[in-house]
């Protein structure tokens, strides 16, 4: 059978919030149960120009490959059957990327937020943080959401943009602080190499969701603000070694252990607690997996076979 190639606007025709959000939590399981492989990004440096890949391999869903990205070019994924080998599909990813990102924003709110955590609260308002808070608002019935931007057009914006498109009420406030206090839920979503979080901030019942930084020159927590947190969970501890900032300089300053970090997808598949009590501070550390990609990608390769979409290319 020809490799798929689906664009852009392939993609969100075939893909809404609600099937991300159950394609990640899918992986997190598979993950969890060590039934799915995602190894950490690879970044090569060539003079001015540079190339991300990050493979991932989930033989239940029937599909390994890789998501590759660098030097201007659009994000995409490659699919191939690991059954026979095929090479599936080639699916454009910029905006599968913040779907996916998001996505597992969703599903770690989902098993380390209260069950009644009705505010949010944003730190940043750029392109990724409407994805964050769509799947938010997905996995609880929040009612209000204070969103803080260095950049105030974007945070002027961003309020009007999603109250609309999510019904619920978004309000911008001048200080990031202010989009914290009393908040359940606070989502970090920043390019910040300074933090933006302080530990002071925080107060019991909290969950905060770490999604912007996936470098070590970017820090978005203050150490403070995650030694405050009684669970912390990254996506892959392998990754978060190499890439999460705020992980990192709280372990360097002895303020936790890499003993107290555990991958979500233990928790997902009920190995590890999410939160064990409702006065616990919770925190998600989140890089980014090629295997959230791959999961979301194949849902929307094996809908666009169904339905007749995409270009078939011809590959000798």
């Amino acid at each position: 059978m020809p490799t798929l190639f689906l664009r852009e606007d392939d993609v969100k025709s075939l893909l809404t919030m609600q099937d991300a959000v159950a394609a990640v939590e899918e992986s997190f399981r598979l993950q969890g149960l060590g039934e799915a492989v995602a190894r950490p990004r690879e970044r090569l440096r060539t003079g001015k120009s540079h190339l991300n890949v990050m493979p991932a391999s989930a033989p239940a869903l029937g599909v390994v490959g890789w998501k590759a990205y660098g030097g201007g070019a659009p994000m995409r994924d490659f699919l191939f059957s690991t059954e026979t080998g095929e090479f599936l599909a080639i699916v454009e990813g910029n905006w599968l990327g913040a779907l996916r990102t998001g996505a597992a924003t969703g599903v770690a709110t989902k098993y380390q937020a209260r069950a009644d955590a009705a505010t949010v609260g944003m730190i940043g308002t750029g392109r990724q943080a409407r994805t964050q808070l769509e799947a938010v608002c997905m996995v609880r019935s929040i009612k209000e959401v204070r969103a803080y931007s260095r950049t105030i057009e974007h945070r002027e914006s961003f309020p009007a943009q999603m109250s609309d498109a999510l019904g619920v009420r978004v309000r911008a406030v001048s200080e990031p602080q202010e989009a914290v206090k009393g908040c359940d839920i606070v989502v970090v979503i920043t390019n910040s190499r300074q933090p933006v979080l302080k530990g002071e901030w925080l107060e019991p019942g909290m969950h905060v969701n770490a999604a912007g930084g996936n470098s070590l020159l970017r820090q978005e927590l203050e150490p403070a603000a995650v030694a405050r947190a009684a669970i912390i969970t990254a996506d892959s501890i392998e990754q978060a070694r190499k890439e999460s900032a705020d992980l990192f300089y709280a372990v360097e300053n002895g303020l936790i252990g890499w003993e107290q970090v555990v991958e979500l997808g233990q928790v997902v598949c009920g190995r590890a607690p999410g939160r064990t009590s409702a006065a616990q501070i919770t925190l998600f550390e989140s890089q980014g997996l090629g295997l959230w990609d791959l999961a979301v990608a194949n849902l929307a390769y094996r809908r666009a076979r169904e339905r007749g979409l995409g270009m078939e290319l011809a590959m000798l």
